[in-house]
């Protein structure tokens, strides 16, 4: 049996890269020269811990092999058994905020096409449901005559900073099947993870898209549940950590995802919220989704509180003021910028007058290309240095371990605003600090 991967971005170059690991040869293949020549010299072009380190791995040991053509994808399936997996991405439309599907729809055009010995061609993308329906009629309407090929779905469920272990140890598999073949041959590529005891549901292929959209709406509407309790706390006087930790030991809500601070950001949660409401509404079922549009103004509103509070520790007015941002990525682990809060509130601080310096251990350079206008750092103490406020906005474990006495000898004045509520707030108030954080009582 070989392997194909459709699309190398995040989702996809880690997939090829742990189904090479599982034992399989893989071949990745993507639209984007750039991309397959840093891939092919072994180099992801983004950080994901352990991922560069597996590439190379497989790619000396030939099980692991990139390329940009749909012609090589032929020759590499030729007449023998193959996965097809489509990990293509579905960004967010600018006009509705709908999925757009047609990248996915040309990798199923074009790779119809070149398919000629048995095949099954696995979706892994996110997309609204009914999708792979479409697809699979697609795929049958586009493959050769006599072609023996169907379509399944398999979403994705990977954390960045944590993705080969979700895909090499998943919380979960999901098979969305048509027939006994397709999950004997899933079956066959996961047997590894099955066979030590991961869960699997084997489904229809509604079933498996709605999936995947749903724990993300899930996993949203968590967080910017306690995010409203924030703001509940910050009208009363109460501390939404201890708050959150008081939740936390009730077993039927758990504390995962249960982190009060600036929200969600990222490739995959903001994108498909928005689009799992529009979906609803094409199916006639928006008014029972309709709840989910708070969840995203709840999230958008706790980046524009950061805003607001960092402008009250600047006596009202951000001009003249200097102010350190410590974090770029959308979460620690990464050095994705999609939507991140961090940069939200940083763009909007330089927006309204305040220079903002800001410093990522990873992200910097992915953030200085999508917002030139930010001075960038090369290290948190530099970022520092002269800053009226200082706000903490992606958790890096950097972070808590610097000396807040060592920080504060080369600020301005000792003020820091803690958007993700995971400094020692104790610690810096010893230190000298002005400490703030969204949901709790202020510390002077």
């Amino acid at each position: 049996m070989r392997i194909t991967v459709l699309g190398t971005g995040y989702l996809g170059a880690t997939h090829a890269a742990c189904m090479a690991e599982m034992g399989f040869d893989v071949l990745g293949m993507d639209t984007d020269p750039e991309k397959i020549s840093a891939l092919s010299t072994g180099t992801p072009p983004f950080y994901e811990p352990g991922l560069e380190r597996l590439v190379r791995r497989h790619l000396k040991s030939g099980r692991l092999r990139f390329t940009s053509s749909y012609s090589d994808v032929e020759k590499f399936a030729g007449d023998a058994l193959t996965l097809h997996f489509l990990c293509v991405g579905t960004p967010e439309k600018k006009t509705d905020r709908a999925a757009d599907l047609r990248f996915l729809e040309e990798a199923i055009d074009r790779l119809a096409v070149v398919l000629r010995g048995p095949s099954l061609v696995v979706g892994k993308s996110t997309v609204p449901v009914g999708t792979a329906e479409r697809l699979a009629r697609r795929l049958r309407e586009n493959a050769p005559a006599g072609a023996h090929v169907e379509l399944a779905w398999n979403p994705e469920f990977l954390r960045e900073g944590y993705a080969i272990g979700d895909t090499l140890a998943p919380a979960r598999l999901v098979f969305g099947v048509s027939s006994p073949r397709a999950e004997s041959l899933l079956r066959e590529v996961y047997r590894i993870p099955l066979d030590r005891g991961v869960p699997l549901v084997v489904t229809d292929l509604p079933t498996a898209e709605l999936v995947k959209v749903s724990a993300n709406a899930f996993l949203a509407t968590k967080i910017s549940f306690i995010n409203a309790m924030a703001e509940v706390c910050e009208s009363t006087g109460a501390d939404v950590t201890h708050l959150a930790r008081a939740l936390a030991h009730d077993p039927r809500i758990g504390g995962q995802y249960l982190l009060p601070g600036l929200g969600f950001g990222g490739g995959c949660l903001p994108k498909d919220l928005r689009a799992f409401q529009v979906r609803a509404g094409e199916l006639g079922v928006g008014h029972t989704l309709g709840f989910l549009r708070e969840v995203d103004a709840v999230n958008l509103r706790r980046r524009r509180r950061m805003v607001d509070l960092t402008r009250e520790r600047c006596g009202g007015s951000f001009r003249g003021k200097r102010v350190a941002a410590w974090g770029a990525a959308f979460k620690p682990g990464s050095d994705d910028i999609r939507d991140s809060p961090a940069l939200s509130v940083s763009a909007s601080i330089q927006l309204q007058g305040a220079e903002v310096t800001v410093y990522d251990p990873k992200a910097s350079d992915n953030a200085y290309k999508s917002f030139p206008n930010l001075t960038f750092a090369s290290s948190a103490l530099e970022a520092a240095t002269g800053a009226d406020v200082l706000l903490h906005l992606t958790e890096w474990q950097e972070f808590r371990e610097l000396d807040p006495a060592v920080v504060g000898a080369v600020v301005t004045t000792r003020q820091v605003i803690d958007g993700r509520n995971t400094l020692d707030a104790r610690r810096w108030h010893e230190a000298g600090w002005s400490f703030h954080a969204l949901g709790r009582p202020a510390r002077r």
